[in-house]
């Protein structure tokens, strides 16, 4: 089931509404896993103010990616250093896309 990430009925894609068992339920992974993202820093959900663990939409869209790595045969440090250096790309890109519009010399 493909979550959309994209803003539903007014509500912040980055909004950490989502509790560990309604995420649990809705991408059908046990809770251990969501808390094993979260201690090895793969995934870390904001906390509430009680402490519990909370999740956006956007976090459950890449809980979704996580999930089809690992069955891939990915290893969680493996996913870490993937999307480590996916978002390393991205920054890149943005700053390129920067400089070529600050009128430098390419």
């Amino acid at each position: 089931m493909e979550i959309e990430t994209t803003n539903l009925f007014g509500i912040d894609a980055d909004k950490p509404i989502y509790s560990i068992g309604q995420v649990s339920e809705l991408l059908d992974v046990k809770q251990a896993f969501l808390r094993r993202l979260d201690t090895e820093k793969v995934l870390e959900p904001i906390r509430s103010e009680g402490g519990q663990r909370r999740y956006s939409h956007n976090q459950i869209a890449m809980i979704q990616k996580i999930v089809s790595l690992t069955s891939e045969g990915f290893t969680l440090a493996g996913v870490n250093r993937l999307l480590a250096l996916e978002q390393e790309v991205k920054d890149l890109k943005a700053e390129i896309r920067h400089l070529k519009g600050s009128g430098r010399p390419k």
